[in-house]
């Protein structure tokens, strides 16, 4: 499993145009191959007179899942060109379609291959990304008396706070990066005199 990944800051459309014809690349980040779908279905719609809605995307920290479409423009210069550029600057979790309005004059496979993957550089530099850090989740139990002041200490220490229940007891849902585990022990013993416990959980992915 990656330690981190790259990925869109937000959702949001970058045009250009080539040679009179209008090119939209509408980027934004996806958990799910079905996220990403239901994204390419809603561009779509969006754009029902385009002459075509070409697709990429890449799902998975490690890239597992690629999918491209052409749409309708001559094989490979279109969704391939997309699909290589977020690889290139290695994006994941992320889909893009490219909306384009034919303008009259042709590009020829060349010019279709630089526009289409062009268009996708130039979104990813206009809309920004984001880095996202592996953590372990982990839960600390701790009594009411300390709780208030564990709680500041995390924040203070800038660890990744992410719920805070109160019952019998309180517990508070953090996130570590896997190297952090041991030193975060030690450091949990002394700022609690050793009352606090930590039981790890499963793996997630936030911003770093």
């Amino acid at each position: 499993m990656q330690d981190q990944y790259r990925t869109v800051a937000r959702e949001g459309v970058h045009e250009s145009e080539i040679n009179r014809s209008r090119f939209l690349c509408s980027l934004a980040p996806a958990a799910t191959e079905e996220e990403a779908q239901a994204f390419v279905a809603r561009i779509r719609k969006e754009h029902p007179t385009a002459t075509h809605n070409c697709f990429a995307y890449v799902i998975g920290a490690d890239a597992a899942v690629q999918k491209a479409s052409d749409d309708g423009e001559p094989g490979g210069t279109a969704g391939v060109p997309m699909l290589q550029m977020l690889i290139r600057r290695e994006v994941r979790y992320v889909v893009a379609v490219v909306t384009r309005y034919y303008g009259g004059v042709k590009l020829g496979a060349g010019g279709l291959i630089r526009a289409y993957g062009g268009v996708v550089g130039e979104a990813l530099d206009a809309l920004g990304t984001i880095t996202r850090q592996r953590f372990r989740l982990a839960t600390v139990t701790v009594d009411h008396q300390r709780a208030g002041k564990l709680e500041n200490d995390l924040r203070a220490t800038g660890r990744a706070v992410r719920e805070v229940t109160y019952a019998d007891a309180v517990t508070i849902g953090i996130g570590l990066p896997d190297s952090d585990v041991d030193a975060f022990r030690a450091w949990l013993a002394d700022a609690t005199a050793g009352t606090a416990t930590l039981e790890l959980g499963g793996e997630a992915y936030g911003d770093a």
